[in-house]
């Protein structure tokens, strides 16, 4: 039986690692795959998804007006796709994450979708809102905290390496603008 799986976590827990690995796992049984990604991700350039230890595949790339429904139900009747995966899962509109049950219920293809829970303000991203409200399973991946506890929230750093309070939902970056850290670090360079 399909299911809509959601795996989520704060930056730099192996998401995109993950989704490489459940794609291989596919593939070398003879299964085929399709790879998504957001538009708005290019940090490694646009139509792939990479992990940070040095792994790729080309992606097929979404925007925020694609039917990702109608996109999969294409490519299914031209040959049969064993699974959908879909990285930076939290740039997913609503209609799409509705799109994705489709896929999973009617079309009765696996769809695991790998983003972030929330954003550097500790709101959360409209996908993962909705998958956390609507997927089959919810899989937390774990990183931790410069202190040593698990991380659960993103700060937003500026050039010099201190929390940013204020600004755009999205904007792309790596280590150097982003760092995963614990509600506690969390609160003091954000809510205290």
């Amino acid at each position: 039986m399909a299911k809509l799986y959601f795996y989520y976590s704060t930056m730099n827990a192996g998401k995109s690692t993950s989704l490489l690995q459940s794609s291989y796992n596919y593939r070398e049984r003879g299964m085929n795959t399709i790879v998504l990604t957001s538009s708005i991700n290019d940090r490694e350039g646009k139509g792939k998804v990479a992990s940070r230890i040095g792994l790729e595949v080309p992606a097929h790339v979404f925007n925020n007006n694609d039917d990702i429904g109608e996109m999969i139900s294409n490519v299914h009747i031209q040959q049969k796709q064993h699974c959908i995966l879909i990285d930076e899962a939290q740039f997913l509109t609503k209609a799409q994450v509705k799109q994705l049950t489709y896929i999973v219920d009617i079309l009765c293809i696996p769809v695991l979708c790998y983003g972030l829970k929330t954003d550097f303000q500790g709101e959360l991203f409209c996908g993962s809102q909705y998958l956390l409200a609507w997927a089959d399973k919810l899989v937390e991946l774990k990183t931790i905290c410069h202190c040593g506890r698990k991380a659960t929230m993103v700060l937003r750093l500026d050039s010099n390496g201190q929390a940013i309070k204020e600004g755009e939902q999205v904007e792309i970056g790596g280590n150097k603008s982003y760092e995963s850290v614990c509600r506690k670090h969390f609160r003091e360079a954000l809510w205290d």
